[in-house]
């Protein structure tokens, strides 16, 4: 036995292999479950005691050595196969072809960025809401139709918030004034899918609460917000309205124009185009977030993102906003 030890070690000497066949091939040789090696640890099993001693250690070295041996070129054959597949990078860089954002992620990011300038924090939370932040606490009555299945999506005792107001609630609760935020995200209304109106869609809301804030403030902080998105020189306007959550409460109208069809259609014929509502938080707002109305004020503003894409880059149908068209989306290449 001694002798095959002999003449397998001067075989597998200096072991080289030409590929991963050849590799295959000396593992079959030698260290298969029938190959030489094998055969020579089944002999040692049949051998006197005397004799297991003098054969045992050699018969294990090789054994280690020739596994070694495998294992190292197994390792060298994988890695040069792996290389082969990876990418060239001696090749040309094809740059004509680049991912697309969404033109709503898009118009938020610049809503965004201009308020950012102006010192506006950014926030979030949750969409799944209960009855406090989405209505009590923004002074909406027990009453109110916007409570109304009509309306709202509900889950149980909660429901799929209606606004990003809620999310005022929330960090007036947990913060001190001054609070100077920006709320982006998903709402949702229980509204008939037409061409302008869905049944979920994207709002940005603003909320500034301090000591001696005005609507003066509330309206040269959009004064700011329109001349930078829309352009210098774009004429605003201020109507009254209602919201149970501030008072007075104002919508604000840009002017579109009446030159051409579609701007007549859009406007309904006045060249008017409402773009957000806005007004000063109602004290009742303030106290049930445990601000004292008689030190602190503030200002809230909110406007529908996918209102202002629509307008921005001229769709006519909101619903297209959100089919994946890779004709739509394509346009917005490298943006």
């Amino acid at each position: 036995m001694l002798e095959e030890i002999e003449k397998i070690e001067k075989e597998t000497v200096s072991p080289d292999f030409a590929d991963a066949a050849a590799l295959e091939q000396f593992r079959l040789t030698y260290l298969s479950s029938k190959g030489r090696i094998q055969v020579l640890m089944d002999a040692f099993k049949n051998l006197p005691g005397v004799e297991k001693k003098a054969v045992g250690k050699p018969l294990n070295a090789l054994k280690s050595r020739l596994e070694e041996v495998f294992r190292v070129f197994k390792e060298k054959f994988s890695a040069d196969s792996g290389s082969a597949q990876t990418f060239d990078t001696t090749l040309p860089i094809n740059a004509s072809h680049f991912g697309s954002s969404h033109p709503l992620k898009i118009v938020e990011n610049a809503l965004c960025d201009i308020f950012y300038s102006l010192g506006f924090d950014i926030a979030d939370g949750p969409e799944i809401e209960d009855d406090r932040h989405n209505f009590g606490a923004l002074n909406f009555a027990e009453d109110h139709p916007a409570r109304d299945m009509q309306d709202t999506f509900f889950i149980g005792n909660h429901v799929l918030r209606t606004h990003t107001s809620s999310v005022q609630i929330r960090e007036m609760e947990k913060r001190t004034p001054p609070i100077r935020l920006v709320m982006p995200g998903r709402v949702y209304r229980n509204e008939a899918i037409s061409a302008r109106s869905n049944c979920f869609f994207h709002q940005i809301e603003g909320l500034y609460i301090d000591k001696d804030v005005s609507f003066a403030d509330l309206k040269q902080t959009l004064y700011y917000f329109v001349q930078q998105f829309f352009g210098e020189g774009t004429q605003v306007r201020f109507r009254s309205s209602y919201f149970p959550f501030t008072e007075p409460s104002a919508e604000m109208d840009i002017w579109a124009g009446t030159d051409t069809e579609e701007k007549r259609r859009l406007t309904k014929g006045t060249g008017w185009l409402e773009v957000l509502g806005c007004g000063m938080v109602h004290p009742n707002v303030l106290k049930a977030c445990n601000i004292d109305p008689e030190v602190y004020q503030g200002y809230a503003f909110g406007m529908g993102i996918d209102r202002i894409t629509m307008l921005k880059y001229g769709i006519s149908d909101i619903r297209d906003l959100f089919h994946n068209d890779i004709r739509l989306l394509s346009q917005f290449s490298g943006v």
